[in-house]
Order: C-alpha cells, then sequence, then structure tokens
C-alpha cells in the first residue's frame, strides 16, 4: 500500500462528512501506508497540502519513513558546502587554498565545459574524465594527490546524503612509480655545513645569516621538523636540550632531545623578533617558508648535491632512528603521522630490525 497523505478532520470542522478526499480545510494532515515494508499511520504535525506532499516526497527518496534526503540542485552548491565545511574545521589556510584550486577551479570548471549542472550527473565515466584530463596536465603522483581532494569531496557529498553512491569509488589513480627516500649522506650534510660557513655575508644579518643557516640545517636533521614548522618555530618550544614537538591527541606531549651543538647553534642565530628562531612575525608564514625553500635550493647547488631538497633532512632522521635500531612505531611518533601506515609506506625499506631478520633467514636457508 503506498503512502497516502489525508486531511483528519476534528470535530469542528464543517466538511467532517465529506471524508478524506476533501482538502480544502485547515485540519491536520496524516499519513497512512507501507514504505521499505515499514507500514504507518501517523499525524505529519503539518495543516499545509504541499509541505505534506514535500515531506513525502522525501521519505519516498530515502526509501525510508521519518529519513528525508537533502538534495543540493547543483554541483556549485555542493562545493560552496564543501569550501565552508573545510574552513569550519579550522584547516590550515595551505589547505584551504588546495581544496579551493581543486575542488572549485579545476573540477568545477571541468564540469562547467562538460555541461555538468547537478551532482546527479556525475557518474564514474565523468569523473574519469577529469581524471584523464589531470594526468595529461601533471605526473603521476601529482595526479594522485589532487585526485584525493575529489575523492574527499564526493565521500562529503555522500554523507550529507545527497548522493546514494560515491562514483570515485569506481575510479582508479593513475598508477605511479613511488620514489625511494633518499637521506643525505654523511659527506653531503658536511658539505651542506660547509656551504653554510661560507655564505654570502649580505642581507639583514650579514655574518648572522651563516649562523642562521647552520642552525636551520641542523634543526631540520635533528629534529624530523618539516620546513614549514622550523620556519616558524618559536624558542619557548625549546627547553633545555628537549625540542616540543608537538601534543598527540591522547594529550601526551611529544619531545625530542637535541645534540648539544645543535642546541648552542639555535642560541647562537640571530632573529629580529625576539619570539621566533627565524620568523620576524610579520610576514606570513607561507612566505618565509618560501624565502628557505629559495635558500636551500641555491645551498643545494653550491654544495653539488644533485636532487637535493628540503625535506630530506625528514628522510635522513628518520633513516638513522630506524638504522639505528630504534622501533618504527616510536619513529612514526616523533614524525607526527597520523598512522603508522604512513610511515611504514616510506620507511619500512630501512628498518633495521626488519632486514636483520631478512638476513638471518637467508643465511639460515644456506645451513638447511
Amino acid at each position: 500500500m503506498p503512502l497516502t497523505i489525508y486531511r483528519r478532520h476534528s470535530t469542528d470542522c464543517p466538511h467532517q462528512g465529506k471524508g478524506r478526499r476533501w482538502t480544502r480545510c485547515s485540519c491536520p494532515i496524516w499519513v497512512q501506508g507501507s514504505l521499505g515494508g515499514e507500514y504507518v499511520r501517523q499525524s505529519l504535525n503539518l495543516t499545509g497540502w504541499g509541505a505534506a506532499q514535500e515531506r513525502i516526497r522525501g521519505w519516498e527518496a530515502s526509501g525510508q519513513i521519518g529519513v528525508v534526503r537533502r538534495e543540493v540542485a547543483t554541483i556549485r552548491e555542493a562545493v560552496e558546502k564543501h569550501l565552508e565545511d573545510a574552513g569550519g574545521r579550522n584547516l590550515k589556510p595551505e589547505s584551504v587554498k588546495k581544496i579551493r584550486d581543486i575542488i572549485e577551479r579545476r573540477f568545477l570548471g571541468y564540469c562547467s565545459r562538460q555541461g555538468f549542472r547537478v551532482l546527479k550527473q556525475l557518474d564514474v565515466d565523468a569523473v574519469r574524465g577529469f581524471r584523464n584530463e589531470l594526468v595529461k596536465e601533471y605526473s603521476a603522483n601529482s595526479a594522485r594527490k589532487r585526485l584525493e581532494y575529489v575523492r574527499a569531496f564526493f565521500r562529503f557529498c555522500q554523507d550529507s546524503g545527497w548522493i546514494t553512491a560515491n562514483p570515485m569509488a569506481m575510479v582508479k589513480p593513475p598508477k605511479a612509480d613511488l620514489s625511494p627516500t633518499l637521506p643525505f649522506e654523511k659527506g653531503q650534510l658536511d658539505a651542506l655545513l660547509m656551504v653554510a660557513d661560507g655564505f654570502a655575508a649580505k642581507g639583514r644579518f650579514k655574518d648572522g645569516n651563516r649562523k642562521r643557516l647552520r642552525a636551520m640545517i641542523l634543526l631540520l636533521r635533528y629534529s624530523g621538523l618539516r620546513i614549514s614548522d622550523a620556519a616558524v618555530l618559536e624558542r619557548a618550544r625549546l627547553s633545555g636540550d628537549k625540542l616540543f614537538l608537538y601534543t598527540q591527541k591522547t594529550g601526551t606531549p611529544v619531545w625530542v632531545p637535541l645534540p648539544q651543538p645543535v642546541v648552542e647553534a639555535l642560541k647562537a642565530s640571530p632573529s629580529d623578533n625576539g619570539k621566533y628562531f627565524f620568523w620576524n612575525g610579520c610576514c606570513l608564514p607561507t612566505s618565509a617558508v618560501k624565502i628557505w625553500e629559495r635558500t636551500f635550493q641555491r645551498v643545494f647547488e653550491l654544495a653539488d648535491i644533485s636532487g637535493g631538497t628540503v625535506h630530506r633532512f625528514r628522510d635522513t632522521f628518520a633513516v638513522e632512528l630506524l638504522l639505528k635500531g630504534v622501533p618504527i612505531e616510536q619513529v612514526s611518533v616523533l614524525l607526527g603521522h597520523s598512522s603508522l601506515r604512513i610511515t611504514e609506506k616510506h620507511y619500512a625499506p630501512w628498518v633495521k630490525a626488519r632486514q636483520d631478520q631478512l638476513e638471518q633467514s637467508v643465511r639460515l636457508a644456506w645451513s638447511a
């Protein structure tokens, strides 16, 4: 029996004798029928006929009594709500900027060119078309990362009840060969420090630039910090020879001890803001990071290190710990990874205990 709405006339209604067919009064509206194997006969607590019809259509769209699937008319509206949600989650401005670039500028632009207006038009073939465009413009690794933003957008739409199925679930990312993690060798680190000691004495700090560069190199090598965190590091986070990294979700603070030469280099590094080691506190943090990235590009050239990136300092920190037998679970905590799986993805080949076990198994095979 399909869902049917009708007026249940009150005792003082002059149309009481006309039955359910009469709708031109303000008596309460009821619903009766079955949906999804569930029978219902109850009041909708409505008196407006149009509002009652809209509610029943919502129930039928969701396939469940009492559940209304909210629909977003256009893709643009869904994108705007997704961006609002990103801002409400207190994400970093850089993260929101990336989401806006991929979802609003590129994906929404693709939908406009293809004539897609509503979410229901975005099937698997439509999303595959966007993936193919990304592959033509970016490398496989870059395209994979950008597709993750699109995947998160469709998860948001599905969780909001605007779509029943996620088309991205059937779209495979482009195959990419992950380059192995390459830490700096000791000779390369010595070369970087030599370049720092002979760096150009010009600019605001002149000779102090050498001290600042040496301090930054040592900090990145022995703390595992990202350059985005190191560039705006507060002096208050250094207590004795320990550097505060972050606070875990459990509320436990994570500290990393620093060698005494690193502590001395940090304290000797000049700064025009007493609150920070390297940042002046006036420019945007992203601007400070870009300045350091440009500086290191020049340093890598002078040290004759091909393929040098700032992130390799972080790789060096992690690999050195793993080669000394530090459990990968502890290294994951120091790096601040959200899960152990991320650490294993990048650093599993460097786990000393695992490598020792493999070698022992091979030697046992010889004796057998």
